[in-house]
């Protein structure tokens, strides 16, 4: 009985598969081979599929998806690949050239001339708060000069500026609250501050009755204050709020978002136009790897992310930290802020893999750089600014990762760092 004739189907392997160009061109070529279900693949050098052949066999369909798998992981690519490729080739440059048409259409809608005086925050130009209140600027964060604005500020700040829910996720001390306190304290708006730390009531966030003189009255909470007033909210570990918090919460991260106070007869709170709203998190959406670093952090899920712009905020890098060092401590030398700013890189790092308890922050450098300056010992200056702050355990590793720099780093300009 005659076995049953291979049905090929439409993405058939048959065909020559190549890699390299002119003289180093190889290839294989797949064919039909004349005993039922089994294909002949040839091996060569030279142009596609001509020269001498020093590999001819038969294999089965099984043998040959093997071979096909191992090919491709060695760089050969079939001519209908090729023709893939540079349809995709095509298709994404027209979608660019697109996209760039598009971005430039709606940079120009948004750069509609106001009189409105603006504050430059990286690239971005910020509208100055309008509110001259002394109740409005006794809120306004005090500008720290030494603040550095990197890259990463620029959609940040065009977000603000659009009235979108930011939430920025990232270590602890990576600079998430500074980051939105530096940009009020340029644009003059006020800034409330709450912390979710697990005993946070929902009476704390939108508001209570009490007892006042013999009189029943109602205490807005730190929500409805931020929105009546226009100030920014910042909510921090948002990842450790209360599930009745996130439940308020929600219809307010809405665009236009409105707050609905039942305890009050179902009032409405509709938003100051200059109402800002951010959140921090630890260990939400991209940073959920880290959960267990933050006990007690909730998952947020992604229907509650959804309504944020959320970006992950990373520590500084070595070059931005020194700089930020030798603003806020021009006696400082580049070589000596390099090296500490290497120094709390190795720290974190020991912190992400769990080999220390606790991150380092920018704060905890600078307050132990403002310590060495003035004692001249590193050692001496980092028992109060870093070591009783940690576990023995910790201190003795963060002392060996000093000790480790002080000897033997140097900075990228080849001077001695200690």
């Amino acid at each position: 009985m005659n076995a049953t004739p291979l049905a090929v189907p439409d993405n058939s392997p048959e065909g020559v598969y190549t890699r390299g160009a002119k003289a180093a061109r190889e290839w294989w070529r797949v064919s039909l081979s004349e005993r039922a279900n089994m294909f002949r693949i040839e091996h060569g050098h030279g142009e596609d599929g001509v020269g001498q052949v020093d590999i001819d066999t038969v294999v089965d369909l099984d043998n040959l998806e093997a071979k096909l798998l191992k090919w491709r992981r060695e760089g050969f690519v079939s001519v209908a690949d090729s023709e893939d490729e540079a349809r995709a080739a095509r298709v994404g440059s027209a979608f660019a050239a697109d996209l760039q048409r598009a971005a430039q259409a709606a940079r120009e809608a948004r750069s509609v001339t106001s009189a409105q005086q603006t504050v430059r925050i990286g690239n971005v130009d910020m509208p100055v708060s309008a509110d001259t209140s002394d109740a409005n600027a006794a809120l306004v964060p005090r500008i720290n000069d030494a603040y550095l604005f990197t890259p990463r500020a620029d959609d940040i700040a065009l977000d603000i500026v659009e009235n979108r829910r930011v939430m920025l996720i990232g270590h602890t001390g990576s600079g998430k609250t500074s980051f939105v306190e530096q940009v009020a304290a340029r644009t003059g708006h006020g800034v409330l501050r709450v912390n979710m730390n697990g005993q946070t009531t929902v009476g704390d966030f939108v508001g209570f009755w009490t007892v006042k003189g013999g009189e029943t009255v109602w205490v807005d909470g730190v929500l409805p204050v931020a929105m009546r007033a226009g100030y920014w909210l910042i909510i921090d570990e948002l990842d450790f709020a209360e599930p009745s918090i996130l439940a308020v919460l929600t219809a307010v991260l809405e665009p236009g978002g409105k707050l609905l106070l039942k305890e009050r007869g179902n009032e409405i709170v509709t938003p100051h136009p200059s109402f800002r709203l951010f959140g921090t998190a630890n260990a939400a959406g991209a940073m959920s790897a880290y959960r267990h670093l933050y006990q007690g952090a909730n998952l947020l899920n992604e229907a509650f992310l959804d309504r944020w712009r959320v970006y992950l905020f990373d520590y500084l890098s070595k070059d931005e930290e020194a700089e930020v060092l030798t603003r806020t401590l021009p006696a400082l030398t580049p070589a000596l802020a390099y090296t500490l700013a290497a120094i709390a890189a190795d720290c974190r790092a020991a912190f992400a893999r769990e080999d220390l308890a606790s991150a380092f922050s920018t704060r905890r450098l600078i307050d132990w750089a403002e310590l060495m300056l003035r004692t001249g010992d590193a050692e001496r200056a980092a028992a109060p600014a870093i070591y009783a702050k940690v576990s023995a355990e910790d201190a003795a590793l963060i002392r060996s990762i000093i000790r480790h720099h002080a000897i033997f780093d140097a900075a990228p300009d080849g001077q001695s760092a200690a």
